[in-house]
C-alpha cells in the first residue's frame, strides 16, 4: 500500500531550526518527483518546494535560502530542513508524491 508518513515537526522558536521527515512506502520513491507542502490557520495549503526524481529543485520564493529540500533514495524518505524560522512559517506541513498522494501532516509552530 502507498503511503507517505511525515514526521519531526514541533514547537520551535523564532530565528530556530527545524528538519522534517517524509517516509515513503509501497512505491518506487526514486522514480517520483516529492513535494512539500503546507497549511496554515484559516489559509490555503501552499505549495513550499519539490525535488524532482532527477534532481531539479524549486522552492517558494519566501522560503529560499531558508529551507533545503533533499532525500534519500536508498531509505525512501524526503527531507524538509527549515531554518532561520519565523511566526509565518506556522503551518502543517505535508509531503506529497508527484502522483499525488498526501500525508496526514505534521504540526509547525514557530512561537516565542
Amino acid at each position: 500500500q502507498e503511503q507517505v508518513v511525515e514526521s519531526g515537526g514541533g514547537l520551535v522558536q523564532p530565528g530556530g531550526s527545524l528538519t522534517l521527515s517524509c517516509a515513503a512506502s509501497g512505491f518506487v520513491f526514486s522514480r517520483w518527483e516529492m513535494s512539500w507542502y503546507r497549511q496554515a490557520p484559516g489559509k490555503q495549503r501552499e505549495w513550499v518546494a519539490s525535488n524532482s526524481a532527477t534532481g531539479y529543485i524549486t522552492y517558494k520564493d519566501s522560503v529560499r535560502g531558508r529551507f533545503t529540500i533533499s532525500r534519500d533514495n536508498a531509505k525512501s524518505i524526503l527531507y524538509l530542513q527549515m531554518n532561520r524560522l519565523t511566526p509565518d512559517d506556522t503551518a502543517v506541513y505535508y509531503c506529497k508524491t508527484g502522483f499525488n498522494l498526501w500525508g496526514q501532516g505534521t504540526q509547525v509552530t514557530v512561537s516565542s
